[in-house]
């Protein structure tokens, strides 16, 4: 791996921005779908105007940029309690954008923002959190920041971006590799990942960026091959794209998703690829590995499905790689629209709701020791029509007969509600953010995403007997982020933890989330714990420490906008409900207040 050179970007503290009322700005030009407002003259027409002012730009200042990096390690301020005596020492890594907005007019969609990674050092002995943050050196980032004045220029457009200040039509730099999703470290290399192209390595004391590295390349293990039979035309039309997305738009063939799983009872790194043509045809080439602890490749097998798919999450159980299949297909005006630089790439693709169910695909993990005579090419339909959007867990037991039940636990949503054309509100002409299209009209928060139990039922041969699916613990507000502690992944659990909404606020009923949601899978009870008003909260992470399984302490960060603050919060998850359930809150300075995160790690101290 070579490195990248590193550039420092001058600390530059943002002015304090403070929220304007009704009186010094104007109310945004759409109401939020969620609001249903009074007459004029009406005394609480005021009040909820005020609010809905107040909203939307609390929902924007959640994606400030930050340019400001650390240089050495910044002690946290406790505000409120203290890091318990036995939490665990190590460091919470939380991959996200960092910048949204150029100093030339262009903005960007919060996928396609640069990677900004922030790492939290826990250590419970001394009582004490050190931060740092820093961009990851990509060669999008070095190429559009310049190190001698500071100042920004974005030149790649981004699947999910129209830029205003740079090249339209003819700009090729499409797959901007930001590495802004997610982070893990594994085999004593910290990885930055996103979800087209190769994770960046990271060295973990400074963050400093070391360089790309390579996943998916070739190597000397053998590769399982399991192919379906594929139609002549597509086999033809892949070889065909293959040279032109690779050779004009420098996609990577083979592009490595940024959700990965830990098998850790055989201590293993699960993670997935996909081909680069697979986003422009009907046919999907899936390829999984498996690393051990020092990142030695243990297995290699790919898998070709005839649909056009598009997976961003996916659970794995000790005999199968689960697959809950969305299904896309190619829009000829996105295209046309997205080639000529007046649409983002992404409108090239639009959901595929033709079909009432939603397959699932159950692939053989070790398909010399699985003793089921199950055809894997057909999958499991489930009874609804759903978009997978992230998966907690999934597990499968087995009876005295050889019939077996998968569970798998997931947040999803409906094809009526999700749009990746317009995710997080962003709006590729005006580059604003409208809160209102996370959110949803009364009577319609069932398509908003949500936390669901899909349950399969496989006789002795692998013949699906039954496929239901129905809201985790009867739970039916708008909830995302399932995670579980990670010594049960892949394994039943009881225990499953996210981020929810609780639903106060009028002008924000479902998006951002302000919620800690855990689920007793078990005796079927829902406890939640919220942060307050006009504060928000990401993914939540589960740091293990002790037999129980709920035995540990869960980590998310809070982002105060009303103060523009971000705070570290250590909570007890045994106490979620109650009055006492966060132990500790950390403060980051404010200038070095950051952006909504995407997907944390947890990496414990050996």
């Amino acid at each position: 791996m070579q490195a990248t050179q590193y550039y420092h970007i001058p600390v530059k503290f943002p002015a304090v921005i403070k929220i304007p009322t009704v009186s010094q700005v104007r109310s945004p030009t759409t109401l939020f779908r969620a609001i249903s407002i009074p007459k004029p003259d009406d005394a609480l027409s005021s009040q909820v105007l005020e609010d809905s002012v107040a909203a939307y730009w609390d929902y924007q200042f959640l994606f400030v940029s930050q340019r400001s990096e650390t240089v050495e390690p910044v002690t946290l301020r406790a505000i409120d309690g203290s890091i318990p005596r036995d939490f665990p020492t190590g460091t919470y890594y939380l991959a996200g954008p960092g910048l949204f907005k150029d100093d030339h007019g262009s903005t960007v969609h919060p996928l396609d923002g640069h990677g900004y990674l922030r790492a939290f050092t826990i250590n419970g002995i001394n009582g004490r959190v050190d931060f740092m943050a820093k961009y990851v050196k990509t060669e999008a980032q070095v190429e559009e920041l310049d190190p001698v004045t500071g100042t920004w220029r974005f030149t790649h457009r981004g699947p999910f971006s129209v830029l205003r200040g740079g090249k339209k039509i003819g700009n090729t730099k499409v797959m901007k590799n930001v590495a802004n999703t997610s982070v893990l470290r594994w085999g004593g290399r910290l990885l930055c990942m996103w979800e087209g192209g190769d994770p960046h390595a990271i060295e973990s004391g400074t963050l400093n960026t070391m360089g790309l590295f390579d996943m998916t390349g070739d190597c000397n293990t053998p590769v399982n091959t399991t192919m379906m039979p594929v139609a002549r035309l597509w086999d033809l039309a892949a070889r065909l794209l293959k040279p032109i997305l690779h050779g004009v738009f420098k996609m990577p063939p083979k592009r490595l998703l940024s959700h990965y799983k830990i098998d850790a009872r055989r201590t293993r790194l699960l993670t997935m690829s996909c081909n680069a043509e697979d986003m422009l045809l009907p046919n999907s080439q899936f390829t999984f590995y498996e690393y051990d602890s020092n990142f030695k490749l243990l297995q290699r097998q790919e898998f070709s499905i005839p649909d056009h798919l598009m997976i961003h999450d996916w659970a794995f159980t000790e005999s199968y790689y689960i697959l809950f299949a969305n299904r896309i297909k190619l829009d000829l005006v996105g295209s046309i629209t997205a080639v000529c630089g007046l649409s983002p790439m992404i409108t090239a693709l639009s959901l595929n709701p033709s079909k009432p169910t939603s397959p699932i695909y159950l692939l053989p993990r070790f398909p010399e020791g699985t003793p089921m005579h199950r055809d894997w090419k057909i999958p499991v339909e489930v009874p609804s029509q759903l978009w997978l959007l992230h998966t907690g867990n999934a597990f499968e037991e087995t009876d005295g007969n050889a019939n077996s039940q998968i569970q798998i636990q997931c947040s999803c949503c409906s094809y009526r509600w999700f749009d990746f054309h317009k995710l997080f509100g962003y709006d590729c002409q005006s580059g604003k953010l409208d809160p209102a299209v996370m959110n949803a009209k009364a009577g319609e928060e069932e398509t908003l995403p949500h936390l669901v139990q899909v349950s399969i039922q496989l006789d002795a041969n692998g013949d699906c007997q039954r496929c239901a699916v129905e809201p985790l613990n009867k739970w039916a507000k708008p909830t995302d982020f399932p995670v579980i502690n990670p010594i049960y992944s892949g394994r039943k659990n009881r225990y499953v933890y996210g981020a929810g909404s609780s639903g106060t606020r009028q002008a924000l009923p479902h998006f951002p989330f302000d919620t800690v949601v855990k689920l007793d899978t078990v005796n079927k009870s829902v406890t939640t714990t919220s942060v307050g008003n006009r504060r928000y909260i990401g993914e939540p992470i589960f740091v293990p420490k002790g037999v129980e399984e709920d035995d540990g302490y869960l980590l998310v960060v809070e982002y105060a906008v009303s103060v523009q603050r971000c705070y570290l919060l250590i909570l007890d998850p045994k106490k979620i409900g109650e009055a006492n359930a966060v132990e500790a809150r950390f403060e980051v300075p404010k200038h070095l207040n950051f952006p909504l995160g995407f997907h944390g790690f947890w990496a414990r101290d050996s």
